[in-house]
Order: C-alpha cells, then structure tokens, then sequence
C-alpha cells in the first residue's frame, strides 16, 4: 500500500459525534447477537485419514 497525498483544498480528517449511552449499547447488543449467531452455524469439521489398504476413512 502506498502513500495518498492530500490534493490541495482537501481535508482527509473525520470528525464524528460521541456516542450516546444508549446508541453503545444497541451497538454491544447487535455485536452479541451476531456473534452467538455466527457460532450456532458453525460446522465441525470432518477430516479423512487414508487406511493402510488406501481406502478414505472419514472421522
């Protein structure tokens, strides 16, 4: 990645608002759900071994 210059009479600076108590704490709450979300769909994984005759076995 290289290096962006300013182009003259541009201002890359970003002044937001602070957050409200309650805007943190729909923030934390959507964060929780996704992440329960988000390991309810995860999937085990299976791998398979090779048996000495060189048929799959999958676990």
């Amino acid at each position: 990645m290289g290096y962006i210059k300013e182009p003259e009479g541009v201002d890359f600076i970003i002044k937001s608002d602070p957050l409200t108590d309650e805007d943190r704490k729909r923030i934390s709450k959507f964060i929780s759900a996704y992440k329960e979300k988000s390991e309810q769909g995860k999937a085990k994984k299976t791998s398979k071994k090779k048996k000495k005759d060189g048929t799959q076995h999958v676990i």
